[in-house]
């Protein structure tokens, strides 16, 4: 095996590594090599980047692969979110979609994530015919950079997403929303969408920082303390956070409470079957809330369940009729658009929720924990130098004096207890990570299932 195919693996949602070390552009230019082989010339691509280091770099890097091996290749002309390259694959009809990002890794990675034509993400066979394609030919890269057609991908999103939300209802509203760029690519699209409504827009972290202020761009509670205290002390109706490449999102309401991505899928899911009279199933994934069953068996509507990782949800949405789905990390995807995430389209939805039912997201999301119950979602990461995933059968048959009465594993392990709390274990796909999960109708009970976790990974020595 070569140095490149070891080095190159893809996870739960492409390839990411650390730059300088396994990222590298001459490995940039082998994976783009193996691409452009199972394509084959007369092919068409393109090619998007976010804001990282020398991510437009290693973008043209990869077009020139492309371009040099017959594949006629755009570029995207500035850093953009990956909803942005997907809506692109698909209204241009092209064979296939790369964007040059690592989402919500910390700024010293970097990534290579693939789209297939219907701007969906690449499935796991896909990926696997790629990867053995490493270093079967020589890495062609002789077309001059010159020669790459490089365009604005971003008009073509934004006119897309004008006309998908309701602006002739939202316009004259005057909802108060504070928007978490996180440095990202996700930048201030939504006030492009809004362009000409009375709704008031404000940003933070909307410049481009490849450090991404120390942090890392994931829209997760612990990383948004000073969205929490603005929408809170400057009373906004709404927060919302998106992660580095936007196609995830977080939520605030007034008060500064956290709105966990899963309570935002449901939120979605009532908004488009309620108010706007839109069938289709719902979609979680095995780690996903309680609260998408209560909802799907309210509406009358089919519940899917998939394994971790957008794509599989992607699928569905291809084949399937389904009104919304979503992952617990906060991808959010929507009927009649792409079938991938957009954390700028579902914030948007929210707005328009709002709007519909005239009223602040708070107040509509403890309407639907009055209705549906209120879980309480926990997670905790654990770093480990060797992985080691429970097996069920070495797994305890009540948690915290719960009856276990279902065990899921078809991705991770997933206990299910009599009172529908759960815990759950699974290595994360992209990073060196135990992710478990805990879910509760008390916060107490939840974050005890993760102390139990805790112990039962690694006897309470976790550096998490």
């Amino acid at each position: 095996m070569s140095n490149a195919v070891a080095q190159i693996k893809f996870g739960t949602d492409g390839w990411r590594a650390v730059i300088a070390d396994t990222y590298t552009i001459a490995n940039v230019k082998i994976l783009a090599q193996a691409v452009a082989d199972f394509l084959g010339a007369g092919k068409k691509v393109v090619v998007g980047f976010d804001t990282r280091f020398m991510s437009a770099k290693f973008a043209q890097s990869a077009a020139v692969v492309f371009k040099s091996n017959g594949i006629e290749v755009i570029v995207s002309d500035r850093p953009i979110p990956t909803p942005c390259l997907s809506y692109a694959v698909k209204s241009r009809k092209l064979d296939l979609g790369i964007m040059i990002t690592a989402s919500h890794n910390p700024a010293e990675y970097n990534g290579f994530k693939i789209k297939n034509a219907a701007g969906g993400g690449a499935s796991q066979e896909l990926t696997r015919e790629v990867e053995n394609l490493l270093t079967q030919n020589p890495v062609k890269d002789s077309a001059a950079l010159e020669s790459i057609k490089v365009l604005d991908l971003t008009s073509d999103y934004i006119k897309f997403i004008r006309g998908y939300i309701d602006l002739k209802k939202i316009k004259n509203k005057k909802f108060k929303v504070l928007v978490d760029s996180m440095y990202g690519s996700g930048d201030s699209f939504i006030s492009q969408v809004l362009k000409g409504t009375k709704i008031k827009i404000e940003f933070m972290r909307n410049t481009i920082n490849p450090s991404f202020g120390g942090g890392r761009p994931e829209p997760v509670e612990e990383n948004l303390a000073e969205l929490k205290r603005r929408v809170k002390a400057e009373k906004f109706d709404l927060g919302i956070a998106l992660d580095g490449d936007a196609d995830r999102i977080a939520a605030v309401a007034p008060g500064g409470v956290f709105i966990h991505p899963q309570k935002i899928l449901g939120l979605l899911a009532l908004h488009l079957n309620q108010d706007r009279h839109w069938s289709g199933g719902l979609v979680k994934t095995i780690c996903g809330s309680t609260m998408m069953d209560n909802i799907a068996n309210f509406l009358g509507i089919k519940l899917y369940e998939t394994p971790v990782g957008f794509k599989y949800i992607s699928t569905l949405m291809e084949t399937q009729d389904i009104v919304a789905g979503g992952e617990e990390a906060g991808g959010m995807g929507v009927k009649g658009y792409i079938p991938e995430r957009d954390g700028t389209m579902a914030g948007l939805l929210l707005i328009e929720m709002m709007v519909y039912r005239n009223k602040n997201i708070l107040k509509i999301l403890n309407e639907t924990e009055k209705q549906f119950g209120k879980y309480y979602y926990v997670r905790q990461d654990f770093h480990l130098e060797k992985r080691v995933e429970p097996k069920k059968e070495n797994l305890p048959k009540e948690l915290l004096g719960k009856k276990v009465v279902e065990v899921k594993d078809y991705d991770g392990v997933k206990l299910i207890c009599e009172d529908q709390s759960w815990l759950m274990f699974r290595g994360s796909g992209t990073e060196p990570i135990m992710r478990t999960y805990a879910e509760a109708k008390s916060l107490t009970q939840a974050r005890n299932l993760l102390k139990l976790a805790e112990k039962i990974i690694l006897g309470g020595s976790a550096q998490a």
